[in-house]
């Protein structure tokens, strides 16, 4: 299994990061709830409609949005196997405050719960929302921990037992201090058709650098040697083609240090010919299944 091997220029930058996501919800009181509730996100800013625009909740911690919730009550449900979102992957920044989350949702709505894991580099726990959107709260060890092979990070998916991790990391003065902490989009993971066609949209094209790959099945992406920023599966959507307006996933945005970078990233794109909405600040464009992304300069 080979890497980017790409050179410096056709990279994105070392520090760029996650922005945060958008998703089209059929109700948008209730998926406010529960982000804010049980994800134990912060609502930052509430939009009515108008003018053409859906209503639409931000929700965060401190002055960072997570994720963007838009009202789209006439749209349908994607299909399970087509193409989309995977999950929204939040970030913490200590076990503590990851525990106090996952506590939050298992308390709140644990029929939302779907699994855990140790993957090396991190620890993972899963939710569903309400809506079918995938979520994972997650922390890091710190980058000293990982390891690579090759080129490639290793990462694996090892039993962690929840009640064993709230056990040892959950306490009154840690919940009460968790939702005031931040907490970031750590990575974004798709549904896709085909891994071959992710890795030349991904790696060769937009410039992140592959950091492993499961032969047909997945593959992760970053920038700057972290474990992963992007995911592309194809676990329940292999073959599926662009994606049709629906509920579920809405922006994927990625942030880079500067316009320089963006200017770049636009002058690679077209150089592939793929097609950019370009307003200055923002840099918009489809994946090949027709994932929305925008970059933005930070």
């Amino acid at each position: 299994m080979s890497t980017s091997s790409a050179s410096p220029q056709d990279l994105l930058a070392a520090d760029t990061s996650m922005g945060a996501v958008t998703l089209r919800v059929a109700d948008l009181d209730a998926m406010t709830t529960y982000y804010r509730d049980a994800v134990t996100l912060t609502v930052l800013a509430t939009e009515p409609a108008g003018d053409g625009t859906p209503a639409r909740s931000v929700l965060g911690r401190g002055a960072t949005p997570i994720v963007i919730l838009e009202h789209a009550p006439g749209m349908r449900h994607a299909g399970p196997r087509e193409a989309g979102l995977f999950h929204t992957a939040i970030l913490f920044e200590t076990e503590q405050d990851l525990a106090a989350a996952v506590y939050a949702v298992a308390s709140r709505h644990p029929n939302t719960f779907t699994g855990s894991a140790d993957h090396l580099v991190s620890k993972a726990f899963y939710f569903t929302d309400p809506e079918g959107n995938g979520i994972e709260l997650y922390w890091d060890r710190d980058r000293t921990e990982w390891s690579w092979t090759h080129g490639q990070i290793d990462m694996a998916t090892l039993a962690l037992d929840p009640n064993d991790f709230l056990h040892e990391n959950l306490s009154e003065s840690s919940v009460a201090a968790a939702a005031s902490r931040p907490a970031t989009v750590g990575h974004v993971h798709l549904s896709v058709g085909d891994v071959p066609s992710a890795r030349r949209f991904y790696v060769d094209q937009l410039g992140f650098e592959a950091t492993t790959e499961f032969g047909p099945q997945a593959l992760f992406v970053s920038a700057g040697k972290y474990h992963h920023h992007m995911a592309m599966n194809t676990w329940q959507s292999a073959g599926a083609g662009r994606r049709q307006l629906a509920l579920g996933l809405g922006l994927v945005r990625i942030e880079v240090p500067g316009a320089d970078e963006l200017g770049a990233l636009d002058e690679r794109l077209k150089h592939f010919g793929v097609e950019t909405a370009d307003d200055g600040r923002t840099l918009a464009f489809d994946d090949p299944w027709a994932n929305r992304i925008q970059v933005t300069a930070k």
